[in-house]
């Protein structure tokens, strides 16, 4: 294998050359060596049976021999990814995927190896193994009709389209395979915790159904800045977002934000705020299907929890789990963790978002009874709690942070204006006394400065003026745009608040989700070259893929922390969309 194997597995590469395949329940990550080395089954925060990426055995590869150079592409709108390797002799394709929607109870990966230009060769790595490598395949036979079958831990496994492969150790499939020229061959992976179907599903049915899907699930979008990068990101909200409407932050856990620091967070569930951002992106375009799935998710988390909700969830509405640490090495520079802390904090800001993501609902005229009732239960939520202190954007020590009190302020003037005369009057005084509150985060330069006691300028303060909060002509506004430039702005590139005394790049990466706010906010000052500067030099904050990170190593032009990160692809959504108008 041309010195891709290490010691019996594949290695990890940099974060930029990883592809997703995802149907909505789970994702996969696929590396350039064809190997899939995440994912985990059945849901997105189950364990891992292809676990690669962070130190462990499990993988599924299919690779050209012999000396090869890699790429690869999107098809357009949908989550179908080709691998595509120059060899010595030809040119091979791996059209991959998840099958599409996906079935909760039943994950289907689909890889068809295409001879694009002259005969193929590939071989074929085959080894699945549960829970976090400690429950490799077992049972694993030949079941005479042509495929492989098998259990890790509590899933099934059906395997097809290798019936020659040859079996290491009792857990490990190999398999060489030779397509002539013109032509292609399929292997389908089954994984189910219930009993499979009686035959596998026919590899042409199932690729004409997941592209038949696909294309009816991201719509055609209006004019956009980046018509191709704003449709892909459409495609990845939509592969991340579950059938219950939930959307989960990352499709991984633990690739770190700095290598060695202690920052390895499990992003493998549902934020309100992301899922919010996303709603609200995807409303600034129109009502498309992403914008119901958000809206409902969000309304069922404040029937159930009200003033208490949660900052996140599983994609079944249930509480995240505690955060533990686990004995594989994880990814270079990080260690591995599942679970997050998250579900130990308030954030007093994801009221005020979901009121945003209502108010941008009722404005498609999305919103039914039962939402206008969640709208009630969140103003009333606000109410009881906007004076509490919380954790914030930025999940820190709690404090009375200027964005949470701001955003919730933006989030009451939003629904106001789709509210009836009585609802509307009280919620505009409640969020016109909130931010008459703020006025203790005022900085003597006159901008907006963190909280009373931290006087430090924050890229999220861009989003009170993006929202409504207060007019974009406010001089508060006007000075916070200007410092978030001048004090976090670096070579195009946005960072969150300055941590210390250092540089800004040796405390963190630039957060790419910083960067389009800030495209956004100096469009609305009317600085139109500006933001389509912020907007391109953080567009282009991606590998091959076109997929995001939440941050980005200027000096070394790497992306850190866990892929995709679905927030990102919201905001460049957003921005491709109000940009362009």
């Amino acid at each position: 294998m041309t010195g891709i194997e290490i010691e019996g597995s594949f290695g990890p590469h940099v974060l930029r050359e990883y592809a997703l395949l995802a149907d909505g329940e789970r994702g996969v990550l696929v590396g350039p060596h064809g190997d899939l080395a995440w994912m985990c089954a059945p849901r997105w925060d189950s364990d891992p049976v292809f676990s690669s990426l962070v130190g462990g055995v499990g993988t599924y590869a299919v690779t050209p021999t012999g000396r090869h150079v890699w790429g690869g592409y999107y098809e357009p709108g949908t989550l179908v990814w080709r691998s595509r390797w120059i060899t010595g002799t030809g040119i091979v394709e791996c059209r991959e995927a998840l099958a599409f929607p996906g079935d909760p109870a039943r994950a289907v990966v689909l890889r068809r190896v295409v001879a694009v230009r002259g005969d193929a060769r590939v071989q074929v790595v085959f080894e699945p193994a549960a829970g976090f490598d400690g429950l490799p395949v077992r049972d694993l036979h030949h079941d005479g009709h042509g495929w492989w079958e098998g259990r890790t831990g509590d899933l099934r496994v059906r395997w097809t389209g290798a019936p020659g492969a040859r079996v290491h150790d009792g857990r490990r499939l190999t398999a060489v395979l030779d397509v002539p020229a013109g032509g292609h061959h399929d292997l389908v992976l089954e994984l189910a915790q219930t009993p499979l179907p009686d035959s596998p599903p026919d590899p042409g049915r199932a690729w004409a159904g997941t592209e038949a899907a696909w294309h009816e699930a991201v719509p055609r979008l209006g004019p956009t800045l980046a018509p191709g990068d704003a449709q892909h990101a459409y495609a990845v909200l939509r592969g991340l977002t579950s059938s219950g409407g939930g959307m989960v932050a990352a499709a991984t856990t633990s690739l770190p934000e700095r290598a060695e620091q202690g920052r390895n967070y499990d992003y493998r569930y549902v934020w309100i705020r992301d899922q919010c951002y996303a709603g609200q992106a995807v409303g600034a375009d129109g009502p498309h299907p992403l914008l119901d799935d958000a809206v409902r998710f969000v309304s069922e988390r404040i029937h159930d929890d009200g003033p208490h909700l949660a900052p996140a969830y599983t994609t079944t509405g249930q509480p995240v789990p505690d955060e533990r640490r686990l004995d594989l090495p994880g990814y270079p520079g990080g260690g591995l963790v599942v679970g997050n802390h998250v579900n130990a904090q308030f954030q007093l800001d994801a009221f005020g978002e979901a009121l945003l993501l209502f108010a941008t609902a009722a404005r498609h005229d999305r919103l039914d009874a039962e939402h206008w009732a969640a709208v009630t239960a969140t103003v009333a939520a606000i109410s009881k709690r906007w004076r509490d202190a919380d954790a914030g954007v930025w999940e820190l020590e709690n404090r009375r942070w200027a964005h949470s009190r701001l955003t919730c302020a933006a989030g009451l003037r939003g629904v106001a204006a789709a509210a009836g005369a009585a609802d509307a009057a009280q919620w505009s005084a409640l969020a016109d006394a909130i931010v008459a509150d703020v006025a203790d985060c005022v900085h003597p330069s006159g901008r907006w400065q963190r909280a009373p006691e931290d006087p430090r300028v924050d890229a999220a303060l861009l989003l009170p003026a993006l929202r409504g909060a207060l007019p974009a002509t406010d001089p508060r506004s006007v000075a916070t745009v200007r410092a978030v430039a001048e004090e976090l702005g670096e070579d195009g590139y946005v960072y969150r608040f300055r941590q210390d005394a250092r540089p800004l790049g040796d405390a963190e990466g630039a957060f790419t989700l910083c960067g389009f706010v800030l495209a956004l906010a100096a469009h609305q000052q009317g600085n139109v070259t500006a933001a389509a500067r912020w907007f391109e030099r953080n567009r282009a904050a991606c590998g091959p893929p076109g997929l995001f990170a939440e941050e980005y190593d200027v000096s070394q032009r790497q992306l850190r922390g866990n892929l995709p990160q679905a927030f990102v692809h919201a905001l460049m959504l957003e921005a491709s969309v109000r940009l362009a108008r």
